[in-house]
């Protein structure tokens, strides 16, 4: 929550949210569980969107840059453009368990689900973290689900927490991070938020503020300066082989008056903020974004057939586009300042702030100016 990143000027062309975090949309929560064991090292991050999301469904929109995934609750996203239900990110193979627990708590919300209406969509984003986490053990349940939904505030830890626990990201300690945007709009202000759960790149293409860090952690490595041992443990082939691997899940939410295809826009372009980390979408990575709005919530049931919305005019979009970029490009960084070094299924990976520091390189820790 604090920390922020003193980035390069396309990053803080935009000034952030009071506390830089996705919670600054107005009515969006965040909630983590911690599932720690032998070997197990995982857990459950849960995004609120605000009240009552199935009986007031939020509009919605989903990208896959890269289809290497496992989520659940697209394919209606994608085809409704509504949201119905909190989202919940974790680990791959605790997407079925989180799902449970998205569908119990709205059949009993809502009594008329799979009776008087339809079913209920339940939206599950996650990355594999199997190697820091004995995966196979499967030890997230529904109760760490409802946890993290009901431990959901405005103010929330970022780094290696909740599903963030075992992630790794460019051959560091990943996980969760956040980012906000305020963006003007005549007399108005519009906030957008960011969230990701980062597990994704090589560490050779770690961009950090235009400052090639990864590639400079490799000299250093190869040069025998760094007591860290970055490439000689099985950790490090595993979480970070030479080429794009991994995962990364984002979550844009926006009290910007936008619909289900502005929506869609947005997402896109949450790819601008990857590359500039260091990302380029590779083979076997994930690449999957969920955006939504918190106004003109659609109603389940309907006010004699019509919606009627406010929607932003087209020629504003431009400053909505430049907030999702730079809001990616702090969270992802955020995810890597925020996490610390851990011991993990195969050995240890080190986080970002450690293996700069052995190798005596500055990190440019701040804030972006306001």
């Amino acid at each position: 929550m604090g920390l922020g990143v003193r980035m390069s000027p396309q990053m803080c062309a935009l000034p952030p949210g009071k506390r830089n975090l996705i919670s600054d949309v107005p009515g969006v929560l965040v909630g983590h569980t911690d599932v720690i064991a032998e070997g197990v090292r995982t857990g459950v991050t849960a995004v609120l969107p605000g009240e009552d999301p199935f009986g007031r469904k939020f509009p919605a929109a989903c990208h896959i840059a890269n289809g290497f995934g496992k989520s659940i609750g697209l394919v209606q996203i994608a085809e409704l453009g509504t949201l119905e239900t909190p989202i919940l990110l974790t680990n791959t193979l605790s997407v079925p368990v989180c799902s449970e627990a998205l569908v119990s708590g709205a059949l009993a919300g809502h009594e008329e689900i799979g009776l008087t209406t339809g079913t209920v969509n339940p939206v599950v984003l996650e990355c594999n973290d199997g190697a820091i986490n004995h995966i196979r053990r499967r030890m997230v349940t529904e109760e760490d689900a409802r946890a993290a939904l009901s431990s959901a505030s405005s103010d929330f830890a970022e780094g290696d927490v909740g599903a963030g626990r075992g992630m790794t990201c460019f051959g560091l300690k990943g996980g969760i991070g956040s980012s906000s945007r305020v963006i003007p709009l005549g007399s108005s202000r519009y906030t957008l938020g960011v969230l990701t759960l980062t597990n994704f790149g090589a560490m050779e293409n770690l961009q950090v503020s235009g400052m090639a860090l990864g590639a400079e952690l490799l000299r250093a490595e190869e040069r025998g300066e760094t007591p860290l041992g970055l490439l000689a443990n099985d950790a490090h082939r595993r979480v970070a082989p030479r080429g794009e691997t991994g995962s990364i899940v984002t979550v844009v939410a926006t009290d910007a008056p936008v619909d289900a295809r502005q929506l869609g826009r947005l997402a896109r372009r949450v790819t601008v903020g990857v590359v500039r980390t260091g990302g380029y979408i590779g083979d076997g990575s994930g690449e999957i974004v969920v955006a939504f709005s918190t106004a003109n919530r659609v109603a389940h049931w309907p006010d004699r057939g019509i919606d009627r919305i406010e929607r932003l005019h087209e020629s504003e979009m431009d400053g909505m586009f430049r907030a999702v970029a730079s809001a990616t490009e702090e969270a992802i960084v955020s995810s890597l300042i925020h996490a610390h070094t851990v011991r993990g299924l195969w050995g240890t990976v080190h986080s970002l702030a450690d293996a700069a520091a052995y190798n005596g390189l500055r990190l440019p820790v701040g804030e972006c100016s306001r």
